[in-house]
């Protein structure tokens, strides 16, 4: 029997999540285009 991936909240979070978005200057302008288009952000 085949299992189901098992994905990882925190891999997942590390890799694409706020802070890593913030530590970079597109992830922040990423985050701006978000907030101007009037998203609540909220990024994972």
């Amino acid at each position: 029997m085949h299992y189901p991936h098992k994905k990882s909240n925190i891999k997942r979070a590390r890799k694409i999540g706020f802070r890593a978005r913030m530590k970079t200057t597109l992830g922040r302008k990423t985050i701006n285009r978000k907030r101007r288009a009037g998203r609540k952000v909220q990024v994972v």
